[in-house]
């Protein structure tokens, strides 16, 4: 059975997410938690990944990644050389952007590698973490399908996605 790993973001998603809504549905998701959502550390975001992916068949394990998680997941891949069964990578922040001024450390630059297994990245038009050439330019070479939802904002609570259903869907496409 396919096992859905959750990815926030900077933050982490919280109660109105549409991350924690996915999660709450069923038993197949499961959250990984960070040890610091306010100022993370690359290094230490894909090593829980890493060891979270591994308390599962890796061939069962679907991503669900939400803004710097989606760089998350170029690190990782780029770092430990794994594979999965998918990843949805939803409104990938740049971390490169000028906009970006969080204490992100070492997610810049995005790793360019192509992920080695199917990705969907998911993106808006008027994401002001993204651009949306940036946004197609990182599922361009990262081998993922590319879906511009349009006017969606940063894909979050805060632009009204709690439940998602539309994200589901394209989830199904994965696993």
């Amino acid at each position: 059975m396919t096992q859905y790993l959750i990815l926030p973001g900077l933050g982490n998603s919280g109660p109105t997410h549409w991350q924690t809504y996915f999660e709450e549905s069923s038993p197949q998701f499961k959250r990984v938690q960070q040890q610091s959502w306010t100022e993370p550390v690359c290094a230490d975001w894909i090593a829980n990944l890493d060891k979270a992916v591994h308390e599962y068949d890796p061939a069962l394990v679907v991503l669900v990644a939400h803004s710097l998680a989606c760089s998350t997941v170029a690190h990782w891949v780029k770092n430990y050389k794994r594979t999965i069964k998918g990843a949805l990578l939803v409104a990938p922040s740049d971390p490169e952007a000028d906009i970006y001024t969080f204490p992100a450390k070492g997610f810049a630059p995005v790793p360019l590698d192509p992920l080695p297994f199917p990705s969907i990245v998911v993106s808006s038009s008027n994401d002001i973490w993204v651009t949306p050439e940036r946004a197609r330019h990182f599922a361009e070479h990262w081998g993922s399908e590319f879906l511009d939802i349009g006017a969606a904002g940063h894909i979050n609570a805060d632009s009204g996605h709690y439940q998602w259903e539309e994200g589901l869907e394209i989830l199904k496409r994965l696993g």
